[in-house]
């Protein structure tokens, strides 16, 4: 079926006239005559059956329904621009990857990570957007994705990341270092919550064989790093994946409130649509961070 998209000629045409109000100044722009940027847009009314500009002695001014054709088209042909001068920047080679990725791991995990993967590769170019939840890649531009939760989705393929190993982790200000925690004591300081995950605490202190009051109660909060800033703060205890608190651990801001951890059921996955099995600059960052993956499995224990 033949696609109903008119020239590119007359949108480009109808862009900068739309653009500048002026036929006039789109011709000097695009180096032709105004009666050629006069036919352009006429043929493109004529395509759409739809005015576009209103006519009188003092000019040109958009329709209502101009307006915002006008504004869908400036946001297509700016992205077919950056596609071409992308290609012609690395001659056919490389390419880019959209992923969606669930932020504070991409932040705290992968993007420390990154510029190895930029090293070896630069003439990939891998683009984040944060993407907490399945979805379906067809809707999206997104060629891939990294994911936790309990398994892949269907019409996707997975590779295993890592699993999750929860510990509670607070300031040195609020809980000294080395201090023992007794059952009863838990109960004396605020427990941060992860709104997405109201059972964390509780499953937590299950794996351990305690039930504390108040379990469920505390202030919540969205992201892994919004607990993580907070309990720096001093607001709480926070359960969090060592995974996204290593710097913290490390500079000594968040302090491991008992030595024990608890693998969750969720793990980290990097998903792509089957379609997409032998793109080649997918196929070469799902091997990156697979290996990328496995040598922190390895130095965290978890393999």
């Amino acid at each position: 079926m033949r696609r109903k998209i008119p020239s590119t000629a007359a949108l480009s045409a109808f862009e900068a006239a739309a653009r500048h109000q002026s036929f006039t100044k789109a011709a000097d722009e695009l180096a032709v005559t105004q009666s050629a940027v006069c036919r352009q847009i006429g043929s493109l009314e004529d395509f759409l059956g739809v005015k576009l500009f209103r006519r009188d002695r003092r000019g040109v001014t958009l329709t209502e329904a101009g307006l915002a054709y006008s504004r869908k088209v400036a946001s297509r042909l700016d992205g077919v621009e950056q596609d071409t001068l992308e290609i012609m920047a690395k001659g056919g080679h490389g390419g880019t990857l959209e992923l969606a990725v669930v932020p504070t791991f991409a932040t705290k995990w992968l993007l420390p990570r990154l510029p190895l993967f930029i090293g070896e590769h630069p003439d990939i170019t891998v683009n984040l957007t944060a993407h907490t939840r399945p979805f379906l890649f067809d809707d999206t531009e997104f060629d891939a994705a990294i994911h936790a939760g309990v398994a892949a989705w269907p019409g996707t393929e997975g590779q295993f990341l890592m699993r999750e190993s929860l510990i509670a982790v607070c300031s040195p200000s609020l809980i000294a270092p080395r201090t023992r925690l007794a059952p009863t004591d838990w109960k004396r300081y605020p427990l941060l919550q992860q709104s997405t995950r109201p059972y964390a605490w509780r499953d937590w202190f299950a794996s351990r064989g305690l039930q504390i009051e108040g379990d469920m109660s505390g202030p919540k909060f969205e992201l892994f790093s919004m607990l993580a800033e907070a309990a720096v703060h001093g607001i709480g205890i926070a359960l969090i994946p060592r995974l996204l608190i290593e710097d913290e651990l490390r500079r000594g801001v968040l302090a491991q409130v008992v030595k024990y951890e608890q693998l969750s059921d969720r793990s980290y996955y990097f998903i792509y649509p089957e379609r997409k099995s032998d793109n080649a600059a997918l196929t070469v960052f799902r091997d990156w961070i697979e290996g990328q993956a496995r040598r922190y499995r390895e130095s965290a224990g978890l393999s």
